[in-house]
């Protein structure tokens, strides 16, 4: 008997179990909101990419000639929101990905008159304007505002290490016989360097051009500099 009675309490609370849940359930099925939730609903990134990006300072002047032999300055870039960078063709380290992740930012903003790219290289003894134009077409370089550049050797590595401090050197101990730093810099339409900050609100100067986040970082910042 005492069982009985505790089969129909058992039934009982299911029923208005039932009569109350399974609607809300229903109702949560078809309009998606199963899905969300305070975790579901938030996208982290490694910085605050909804502030103002900081202002570094002016880019360098620089005049060098491209991989079309033309002439190719800052005033080349006015107007428009670009991403630098020192690489060489022949490095067989840490410029492959480094091109590849420019490629990324090319295929990103293709068609896009406002933004372009400067591939600056190390060795203009080997990289003449004819080296650098046979090695964009093995990238499958498309963007008519990507410059490879080209130019006098002190020049370069006083625009790299004094102008934009982007470490570039010869050094006949590594592969290659050159080493330097894989890093982006992110320039602005009026022609200054800026950055977002990191999670300690300070300036990252530049972006990691070999890092997967860097490369997202960077594209979300572009965005806000196009807007700009």
């Amino acid at each position: 008997m005492f069982k009985n009675k505790s089969y129909i309490g058992i039934s009982f609370i299911v029923l208005i179990f039932g009569i109350y849940a399974v609607p809300k359930i229903v109702e949560r099925l078809q309009t998606g909101g199963v899905v969300k939730g305070g975790r579901l609903d938030k996208v982290t990134t490694t910085a605050n990419a909804d502030e103002k990006l900081v202002a570094i300072g002016p880019a360098p002047e620089f005049k060098l000639t491209n991989q079309h032999d033309v002439s190719i300055s800052n005033d080349s870039y006015k107007g428009k929101v670009y991403v630098l960078e020192f690489f060489f063709t022949t490095c067989p380290s840490i410029c492959p990905k480094m091109n590849q992740n420019m490629l990324v930012l090319e295929q990103k903003f293709f068609g896009n008159p406002n933004f372009g790219i400067a591939s600056i290289t190390i060795d203009p003894g080997q990289d003449t304007a004819e080296v650098l134009k046979n090695h964009a077409e093995l990238l499958g370089v498309k963007s008519s505002n990507w410059h490879f550049l080209t130019g006098d050797k002190a020049e370069i590595m006083s625009l790299a290490n004094k102008g934009f401090n982007l470490y570039a050197a010869q050094n006949k101990n590594v592969a290659g016989g050159f080493e330097h730093s894989g890093l982006f810099a992110l320039i602005d339409k009026n022609g200054m360097i800026r950055s977002r900050k990191d999670e300690f609100g300070n300036p990252i100067l530049y972006y990691d051009g070999l890092d997967k986040n860097g490369i997202m970082d960077l594209q979300q910042d572009i965005n806000i500099l196009l807007r700009e």
